[in-house]
């Protein structure tokens, strides 16, 4: 390496260290996640529970009005942002096979919006999949075709 690459290399780790530290090392989370992990997953339970209902709007609000019956700590002005982030990060999916491996599993690593906004063409799907699994997806082989149907299916490509 000559001396400048070596001094452009150094510059951008520096930068990238930089940048880093500014933003304290982690993306800020959503007001709503943050009243959901303080309120929901910090005080009653887990995310899972959260992750696997794939509710409404009218459900989640429900739900959170329920938990706060039950002593959960939401204040009047945190209800409806702590239900927005849930009804647009945990709202409903179709129906049908793959439906219960994809709230099952998929769930783990990826909230259910980001799935809904991955339209994938069938064979995208599978490449998906597979790199999934080759990053630790407990994804049986018999559920392999049953998910890649239903992702293809519900979330390809118009």
């Amino acid at each position: 390496m000559t001396g400048r690459t070596v001094f452009i290399v150094s510059f951008a780790i520096a930068i990238c260290a930089f940048v880093f530290a500014a933003t304290g090392g982690a993306q800020e989370s959503e007001p709503g996640e943050r009243i959901m992990n303080a309120s929901c997953v910090n005080a009653c339970h887990s995310v899972r529970v959260i992750q696997t209902q794939a509710l409404t709007p009218e459900a989640w609000n429900k739900t959170v009005a329920t938990m706060i019956e039950k002593g959960a700590k939401v204040s009047k002005d945190e209800m409806p942002v702590l239900v927005s982030y849930l009804a647009q990060h945990h709202a409903p999916v179709p129906d049908g096979p793959g439906k219960e491996i994809l709230l099952n599993i998929c769930t783990m690593c990826h909230d259910l919006g980001r799935i809904r906004l991955g339209r994938r063409s069938t064979e995208e799907w599978e490449e998906t999949l597979v790199s999934m699994l080759n990053e630790g997806a407990p994804l049986s082989e018999e559920q392999f075709p049953v998910i890649h149907a239903y992702l293809s299916k519900n979330f390809g490509v118009d």
